[in-house]
């Protein structure tokens, strides 16, 4: 099994990205688990421009095919989406092999839901199938501890490996 981690925020110490490295930590040996790193390359969603991408879409597109599952963190800014994340999404709106990809969403956030709300809201409307049971809110915000840490951590890595397993189960039962 293939997942991609696809971060939302672009600060060097997110506390969305230590999520993420934190589940790719708790992967191994599970899956081949990839954070993409390119969401900042990306330019603003063009549709004139769909037909001709960028290198930094096509990268893009390659890991999303390349790709089983998808996780996404992201913070919540003013009760939305932030614009990287929405950003990436767009890339993806018209990209015939990101619809009915698998997708977990994990919410980073200690008490924001307008996003996570909104967002899985926009998966659904990319006809994205979300996991059951892999979309949790994993409270990363509150906490100052690293991805290691939080790998460590039981709170943490109790959340994560709950998601993990969701993950495996519906990738054997649905996918596999």
């Amino acid at each position: 099994m293939r997942i991609l981690g696809l971060c939302g925020s672009l600060r060097k110490q997110s506390r969305s990205l230590a999520l993420l490295q934190a589940t790719q930590i708790l992967a191994a040996g599970r899956c081949d688990f990839t954070l993409f790193d390119g969401c900042g390359d990306l330019p603003l969603f063009n549709p004139d421009i769909e037909m001709n991408p960028p290198l930094a879409v096509v990268r893009l597109w390659q890991h999303i095919q390349d790709a089983d599952v998808i996780v996404i963190a992201s913070p919540e800014y003013a009760h939305g989406v932030t614009g990287v994340i929405k950003n990436t999404l767009d890339w993806l709106v018209g990209y015939s092999r990101f619809a009915y990809k698998a997708v977990a969403v994990l919410n980073p956030s200690h008490r924001a839901h307008h996003a996570d709300e909104a967002i899985r809201e926009i998966l659904t409307t990319m006809a994205a199938r979300l996991i059951p049971g892999a979309c949790l809110r994993i409270p990363a915000t509150g906490c100052s501890l690293s991805a290691d840490e939080m790998a460590d951590s039981d709170e943490f890595s109790g959340l994560i490996c709950a998601a993990l397993d969701a993950i495996t189960v519906f990738y054997h039962q649905e996918l596999g």
